[in-house]
């Protein structure tokens, strides 16, 4: 089964983001470009999480659709846009005496599992309120840890690998390989998102 998703995004709750990137527009806008599933983005900021939980239900798959009462008309018809619960998190931390800067995408299947994380991360002393996108003093491959730790159907994805600040790959404060940075646990990293200004053909010369 093939579908086309968008798993990075974020919503009002993030800085220098659109007021209208609130569940019943990211559905439409979804519907126009023939986007069949759509990542919720900042799950961990409690203000965010409580408007999904408002608008959204199961629909029994592990995804989220929208609420009758919330869905405007859109090309794939009413209910019809998924969505995923996602969050990205900058990790900016000390590692081999040097600043590291990297930003991961985490996907869970429910709310009790994006809670869980959540829960983690405020235990650590993470402040998830200030941006839908939160910055931790926490090293990716702890990040990682906790992330299977919470569920093993939660999933990892470092982001735009090739960005040179605040990636896993990046020149300016990232590692020379995904085993550098996730240690012991890199053999659960099955998916890196590339970015959208990278050229495909220079991708396909690398082997991760």
């Amino acid at each position: 089964m093939q579908l086309i998703a968008d798993f990075h995004i974020h919503s009002h709750f993030s800085r220098a983001t659109s007021k209208t990137l609130a569940p019943e527009y990211l559905a439409y806008y979804a519907g126009l470009k023939g986007i069949q599933v759509v990542g919720t983005g900042d799950f961990t900021h409690p203000g965010w999480l409580a408007e999904l939980k408002e608008k959204t239900e199961s629909d029994g798959s592990g995804l989220l659709r929208l609420k009758k009462e919330y869905q405007k008309s859109s090309p794939l018809g009413n209910g019809e846009t998924r969505f995923l619960l996602t969050a990205e998190i900058s990790n900016i931390y000390k590692r081999g005496g040097q600043v590291r800067k990297v930003h991961n995408v985490v996907l869970v299947p429910g709310f009790e599992d994006a809670e869980k994380i959540n829960r983690r991360l405020v235990n650590l002393g993470g402040n998830l309120t200030s941006d839908g996108r939160p910055i931790l003093g926490l090293d990716s491959r702890d990040l990682l840890e906790i992330v299977l730790d919470c569920s093993e159907n939660n999933y990892f994805i470092p982001a735009h690998i090739w960005t040179p600040w605040f990636s896993v790959l990046g020149s300016k404060s990232g590692f020379d390989s995904l085993d550098a940075c996730f240690a012991d646990l890199s053999p659960h990293i099955h998916t890196i998102e590339t970015g959208l200004s990278t050229h495909p053909p220079m991708n396909w010369l690398c082997s991760f």
